[in-house]
């Protein structure tokens, strides 16, 4: 399920809105003790990130399918892309993570059918206590006060959900993310220039 990309930062009543995260897509399977980290391309990178695999094998579901993205954080708890290739190891502030938010399916029951405010209950409970595998970050119930986080913050943007979404696959409305405009990563801080929109968007 991909967010259609808006240009102006908005607030809608029973909208959520999260940290958009700047790392790899990746969906995670878990069979028993068997665990998959697919990328959009089909690949699986459970060898390559064995750590994050061994955390996600730990809940207690026997199965479990959820959806997320594998990030590296700075000092400031910001995601840095560029790091997934060459961390810089005098500034990470953590390991690779799963950042995790959805979950599609428990212990046999498909849950793409229940509302994104069932689903992220059920997923707090299932990464709860674990040290590599997060929900990801919410952010201001307020859609615009939630963009003034990311704005101070220094996040790419953010990612505003319908709660009452089902999950379907393919590009929604009912998932809508924004970034800030000209956001770039410089050689040791992050650059932003934007002001914080006053008048909704979409």
């Amino acid at each position: 399920m991909a967010p259609t990309l808006v240009r102006e930062p908005f607030h809608r009543a029973a909208w959520v809105y999260e940290e958009k995260v700047d790392g790899w897509r990746i969906v995670a399977y878990k069979d028993g003790k068997s665990v998959r980290l697919v990328s959009r391309t089909g690949v699986d990178h459970a060898r390559r990130f064995r750590d994050i695999a061994a955390a996600i094998s730990k809940p207690s579901a026997r199965t479990l399918v959820l959806d997320g993205e594998i990030a590296i954080c700075d000092e400031q708890l910001r995601s840095r892309f560029d790091w997934l290739r060459e961390p810089d190891r005098t500034a990470v502030a953590s390991p690779p993570v799963y950042m995790a938010f959805d979950l599609l399916y428990r212990d046999g029951r498909d849950l793409t059918a229940r509302p994104l405010a069932h689903r992220r209950v059920r997923l707090e409970g299932v990464v709860a206590g674990s040290e590599l595998v997060f929900s990801v970050r919410r952010l201001a119930p307020d859609g615009l006060a939630a963009w003034q986080q990311v704005v101070e913050r220094g996040y790419e943007g953010y990612v505003a959900k319908d709660e009452a979404s089902v999950y379907e696959g393919g590009a929604t409305r009912r998932w809508l993310k924004v970034k800030q405009k000209d956001w770039t990563v410089g050689d040791d801080r992050w650059t932003r220039r934007i002001s914080v929109a006053t008048v909704p968007g979409p």
